[in-house]
């Protein structure tokens, strides 16, 4: 996500689809993230910021640092945000460029609330981009990748069985009973569902 000084600028919002990295590896996904959009940059797309804002805490910025740096991004100044201990909003603990060089600015800082604006912001749309995506899982039926069956057959198989359980659960004789539904295709489908 992308802030300027009039707030979020959304048509410069990317979001990346996180592929080959262990479910709950934060470390990895950032990783990959943060080297697909610098790449884009020094490719050419966008421009760099002038600051990146990292939502965490020193390993995190440590890994910020180390994909700037791997890539050769320069003059991009590295802010970490780190919960307190309590992960209360105003006890952030703000690590300037190094994990030594830390802020902490009072509650009522309006620099706190704008980096709490941006580190919402961020969480709003990625949790947005989450559900949208399983959402899409949930709704896009297994029979959809089948060569041969289009939205009519698909239609008559979960009419004629009740649903996608009954789909998968038939034999291939039972397949071929449904209007539309050849014995080769039947076969093709049942092999579709059980491998």
């Amino acid at each position: 996500m992308v802030f300027d000084q009039n707030g979020p600028r959304k048509s410069d919002y990317r979001r990346f689809n996180i592929e080959g990295v262990a479910a709950g590896d934060d470390y990895a996904a950032m990783q990959q993230a943060l080297t697909r959009r610098f790449r884009r940059v020094k490719e050419g797309e966008g421009q760099a910021p002038d600051v990146l804002v990292v939502d965490g805490g020193k390993g995190q910025l440590n890994m910020a640092r180390e994909v700037l740096e791997s890539l050769g991004v320069t003059g991009v100044t590295l802010l970490g945000v780190a919960k307190g201990t309590t992960r209360k909003a105003g006890l952030e603990t703000l690590f300037l460029e190094t994990v030594e060089r830390t802020l902490n600015l009072e509650a009522s800082s309006p620099a706190l609330h704008l980096i709490q604006h941006i580190r919402d912001e961020s969480h709003r749309f990625a949790i947005t981009g989450h559900r949208t995506r399983r959402d899409k899982v949930r709704r896009t039926s297994t029979l959809e990748g089948i060569a041969g069956v289009g939205t009519k057959r698909r239609r008559e198989l979960l009419r004629f069985f009740g649903g996608l359980q009954g789909v998968k659960q038939a034999s291939r004789d039972e397949l071929a009973r449904v209007p539309g539904i050849s014995d080769s295709l039947a076969e093709t489908i049942h092999r579709a569902l059980h491998g």
